[in-house]
C-alpha cells in the first residue's frame, strides 16, 4: 500500500490544521492528527501506520503491512459534538464545517426558527453517479440523518432535492417517506446546476435568494446527501470522516462507464484509484484528470492526494489542436473560473483574444462570482459580438445548461466555433454536450464534432 496524504487543508474554505503528531509517531486509523487553527475541522488519520513526514501542506503517513477496517472511535457526546469531532465537513462543494453549519453557537436558540434541512441529492455534475449508489445502499439511514440533522438544527421539515431520472432511487425513498411526514422529496430536472445552494432553495421552497445570501435567509440549510451519512456515522458509529465515495469515470481500459468506490481511504493518491478502476486507456490516451465534475472540478495529478471533498475523477478525452487560434472566453458563475478557463485554452494550444463575462455572474467582495439566477439566464448576445469584434474564431464557454442554450442562439450565426469547458468530460462518459437545452438522440464521439455546433445538444 502507498504512503497517505493528509492534507492539513482538506476543503476550499478556511485555514489548514495544525499537526498533533510528530514524525515517528506511531498512529491508528481513525486517530486524530491535526485540529483547526480558525475555520476548519479536524483531521483523523485513514490509516494504520508511521508518520514520515509534516510540512505546511500534509501529513504524510507510511502504512502498515496489516490494515484493520477498525478505527479508533471518537468521544460520545451530544450529536452536535460528535460530527465536530468526527470532523464533518460538506461533501459535495468547497468544504464548510458541518458542525458551524447547522449550529449558531446558542443552545437555547438554534440556527432555524423552525426551518427546513434541504438535502442536495441532485448528483448535479453530469456523469457522477456515488451520491445515487449511496442512497440506493441504505436509504433508512439518510432519513435517519435528516432527522438528527433537525433536532440540531430547529428544522420542523426536512426535503430531499434528487433529480427525476433517478426512478429506482426514488421509489425507495417514497416507500419509506409514506410513514415519515417530517421529511419529503422534492424532484429536480434534469439541468445543471440543480446542485447550487441557492438554486435547491429556489427549487424546494420557491425562495430567490441574492447572490450574497445564504440559504439561512429562507429558514434553511442544505446539505449534501453524503455529509449526511459521514453525520449518521459520526453519530451511531463514532466514526471520523475518513472515507469516501467517489465516481472514477472516463477514458479508462474496459469502457467509460462509472466506477463507483465506496470507503475510499482519505489521503490515497489519484493514480492509486484510477488503477483500481482498471487504469487509463492507454491506446487512446486522455486529456487530463478532473479532480471533481466537469464544470466546476479542477485538473490534477496522478499523485495528487483524495480529500474529503473529493466526488470524482474524470480522465477526459484528448484535448484538439487549435492551433494558436484566437479564442474568446466566456466566465460563468456556474462553471470554471478564469484562471480554470485561461487553462483550458492552453491545454486546446489557443490564444486567449477576449474574456467576457456572463452578466449574472456577480463579483463578490472575495473576487469570487455568483450567479445571480443559477440556470435561469440571460442572453449572451453582447459578448458574442465582442468575441466577434476581437478576432475570435471560437469560444469557450462555462456556462450552465440554460446559458449555453443563450450562447447557441446567436454565437453560431456569427461564424463562432463554440467549445464548452465540458467537452471532453462529456464525450469521454458518453454525455450529450452542452449547446442547445433540446433532448439529444445520440452522442457524437467525434472529436470534430465541436467544429458542427448547431449539431450539439444538452439533454434536460
Amino acid at each position: 500500500m502507498e504512503n497517505i496524504q493528509m492534507l492539513l487543508k482538506q476543503g476550499a474554505v478556511g485555514k489548514p490544521c495544525a499537526p498533533v503528531v510528530n514524525v515517528g509517531d506511531k498512529v491508528k486509523r481513525g486517530q486524530l492528527i491535526a485540529t483547526p487553527t480558525g475555520l476548519g475541522a479536524n483531521v483523523h488519520s485513514s490509516i494504520s501506520g508511521e508518520v514520515i513526514q509534516i510540512n505546511d501542506e500534509m501529513i504524510v503517513i507510511k502504512p502498515d503491512a496489516e490494515q484493520s477496517k477498525d478505527y479508533v472511535k471518537i468521544e460520545k457526546g451530544s450529536n452536535l459534538e460528535m460530527i465536530k469531532e468526527a470532523g464533518v465537513i460538506g461533501q459535495g462543494g468547497a468544504g464548510f464545517p458541518t458542525y458551524i453549519k447547522i449550529y449558531n453557537g446558542q443552545e437555547d436558540k438554534p440556527v432555524l426558527d423552525h426551518g427546513y434541512i434541504l438535502v442536495n441529492a441532485s448528483e448535479c455534475e453530469p456523469g457522477l453517479a456515488h451520491n445515487i449508489a449511496q442512497i440506493d445502499e441504505d436509504p433508512e439511514a439518510l432519513l435517519r440523518g435528516i432527522h438528527y440533522l433537525m433536532e440540531i438544527a430547529g428544522a420542523d421539515k426536512g426535503i430531499i432535492a434528487i433529480k427525476k431520472k433517478h426512478r429506482g432511487t426514488i421509489e425507495k425513498l417514497d416507500a419509506l417517506l409514506k410513514d415519515d411526514p417530517a421529511i419529503e422529496r422534492h424532484l429536480l430536472p434534469d439541468i445543471y446546476p440543480m446542485g447550487e445552494e441557492r438554486a435547491v432553495v429556489r427549487e424546494c421552497l420557491g425562495i430567490e435568494l441574492e447572490p450574497e445570501k445564504l440559504p439561512s435567509a429562507a429558514n434553511a440549510v442544505v446539505i449534501n446527501s453524503e455529509t449526511v451519512y459521514s453525520c449518521v456515522a459520526a453519530i451511531e458509529d463514532q466514526k471520523p470522516c475518513i472515507d469516501k465515495w467517489i465516481t472514477v469515470r472516463g477514458m479508462l481500459k474496459g469502457g467509460s462507464e462509472a466506477h463507483v468506490f465506496k470507503n475510499v481511504p482519505v489521503g490515497i493518491s489519484v493514480g492509486t484509484l484510477i488503477n483500481k478502476a482498471g487504469g487509463a486507456d492507454e491506446e487512446c490516451g486522455y486529456g487530463e484528470i478532473i479532480m471533481g465534475g466537469a464544470f466546476t472540478g479542477k485538473s490534477t495529478t496522478l499523485d495528487a492526494p483524495i480529500t474529503k471533498t473529493t466526488g470524482a475523477l474524470l480522465l477526459t478525452r484528448p484535448f484538439r489542436d487549435l492551433k494558436g487560434a484566437k479564442v474568446g472566453i466566456l466566465v460563468c458563475a456556474c462553471g470554471g473560473n478564469l484562471e480554470r478557463m485561461e487553462e483550458l485554452v492552453e491545454k486546446y494550444n489557443g490564444t486567449v483574444a477576449q474574456v467576457c463575462y456572463c452578466k449574472q455572474a456577480k463579483e463578490m467582495p472575495n473576487g469570487t462570482r455568483k450567479c445571480e439566477r443559477p440556470g435561469n439566464c440571460p442572453g449572451q448576445v453582447q459578448n458574442n459580438l465582442d468575441f466577434k469584434k476581437a478576432g475570435c474564431e471560437y469560444v469557450i464557454i462555462g456556462n450552465c445548461s440554460d446559458c449555453s442554450n443563450t450562447v447557441m442562439a446567436s454565437g453560431p450565426k456569427m461564424g463562432l466555433k463554440v467549445l464548452h469547458m465540458t467537452d471532453l468530460a462529456m464525450m469521454a462518459v458518453g454525455h450529450p454536450l452542452y449547446r442547445t437545452l433540446r433532448v439529444s438522440k445520440q452522442v457524437d464521439q467525434d472529436l470534430d464534432v465541436v467544429d458542427n455546433v448547431e449539431d450539439n445538444e444538452t439533454v434536460q
